[in-house]
């Protein structure tokens, strides 16, 4: 080693799961960042499951966890995916005055109640081990110090995401080491009515079967300590019941772009809904369950003209620590009321996207290249459009959607292929 070589400032965190150490994730200066697994978690056949490319029963888990995950700027896709985007994130950055892709500082920050069951804690410079530090030479272990000041700026056009506490019919968003059990969206000033019409697209698709955790429209007027955000002119909060908490206790999870090791800005086009069925169909613990419920969703979210679901918006659930599991539903909008001329879904099905074309030819072709049996999944493709046609019509006269909107879902249904159309 150069004894020239200058001392380079470093912060380590602690990643543990379920009280299990995972190992450090070591931040320097330069923007790089390396995972070191530690060796009673690798080594132990029975470990709960960090990541599905980290389960025993993965193939190349052994592999992949031999070496540090090293990057640069970004942290690894499956740390990466739990931090949020958009106009969140730019609130946080600014709050903590560093860059919008500083992700060890972000990710360091929101350590303690990130998105499943991980947990990540700054240590001590006295307390990181030796062998965590012995690779890098010369270094400074430095903790980094996050301030709880509330943001002193606003931000306008957005609809924002909080993780909140619900105590006696009030919702407060959620501070240092409190785990949050309900997701707050806000109202956007740029799209009118979202919180309502999100409400019904996920009440319409429980409706056809769709396994969807406990949602509320929720007023204003009850939501405590949120930052200053701009709001529009709307009295109501969409709430979803987190289903990654179950009381005080965390429950894992994680997205498929973490499952498929894609960054966020990859979620669009880095897979097809045929590569996530094979995962869902040969991994889950009740593989054909989960992709018949995954077969009605796609089918859900072309009826609904939901063209945002993504790699971000399927995750799999870990209810037993070791477990992958197919997680309940969420983020189901009709987007199309919200961008002209929209016809396309978010990831190919049966090689194509465009939702005005698709017929049940293409589920087929999907359960084939997916690996499931056809028979299996067409009686719950019928079930799903008879209860879409006999339920959905009525329904939607109830529900708080917009009335612009509801007009524009009834045309969507009617311009459908005959295979799937809704007459209202």
């Amino acid at each position: 080693m150069n004894p020239n070589t200058k001392t380079e400032n470093i912060s380590v965190l602690k990643l543990t799961l379920h009280n299990n150490l995972v190992g450090y994730l070591t931040g320097f200066q330069n923007g790089r960042n390396v995972l070191s697994f530690a060796d009673g978690f690798k080594n132990n056949p029975a470990r709960p499951t960090f990541s599905l490319i980290t389960h025993p029963n993965f193939s190349n888990s052994e592999k992949l966890m031999s070496k540090p995950w090293v990057k640069n700027q970004k942290l690894h896709p499956v740390l990466s995916n739990l931090l949020p985007e958009g106009a969140l994130r730019s609130l946080i950055s600014q709050n903590l005055k560093t860059h919008i892709d500083n992700e060890f500082q972000i990710f360091s920050y929101l350590g303690q109640d990130l998105p499943g069951a991980l947990v990540a804690t700054a240590i001590e410079p006295n307390d990181v081990p030796d062998s965590v530090l012995a690779p890098y030479g010369k270094t400074n272990v430095i903790t980094f110090k996050s301030d709880d000041q509330k943001s002193q700026f606003s931000l306008a056009g957005v609809q924002m995401k909080f993780s909140v506490k619900e105590k006696e019919g009030r919702y407060n968003l959620t501070q240092n080491s409190e785990l949050g059990d309900w997701i707050i969206k806000t109202p956007s000033t740029q799209h009118k009515h979202v919180p309502l019409n999100e409400y019904t697209a996920m009440s319409l698709a429980a409706l056809a079967g769709i396994n969807i955790p406990d949602i509320k429209l929720i007023e204003l007027n009850k939501l405590d300590n949120l930052p200053p955000i701009n709001l529009p002119n709307e009295k109501l909060a969409f709430a979803i019941k987190r289903f990654d908490r179950k009381g005080s206790t965390r429950v894992h999870m994680e997205d498929f772009a973490q499952v498929l090791v894609k960054y966020p800005h990859e979620k669009y086009d880095a897979a097809s809904y045929e590569q996530i069925g094979n995962v869902i169909y040969n991994y889950s613990g009740d593989g054909l369950n989960d992709a018949q419920q995954f077969a009605r969703r796609l089918l859900v979210n072309i009826l609904l003209a939901n063209g945002d679901a993504h790699l971000k918006n399927w995750s799999l659930l870990y209810q037993d620590q070791i477990t992958p599991r197919l997680s309940p539903a969420y983020d189901i909008v009709t987007t199309s009321v919200y961008m002209g001329g929209e016809k396309k879904y978010a990831l190919n099905l049966g090689k194509t996207k465009q939702w005005y074309s698709i017929t049940l030819k293409h589920f087929e072709y999907w359960a084939n290249k997916s690996g499931v049996p056809w028979r299996a999944i067409k009686p719950h493709m019928d079930d799903t459009m008879e209860k879409a046609r006999s339920l959905w019509p009525n329904a939607l006269k109830d529900l708080p959607m917009d009335a612009e909107h509801k007009e524009k879902l009834k045309a969507h249904w009617l311009n459908l292929q005959a295979d799937f159309q809704i007459k209202t």
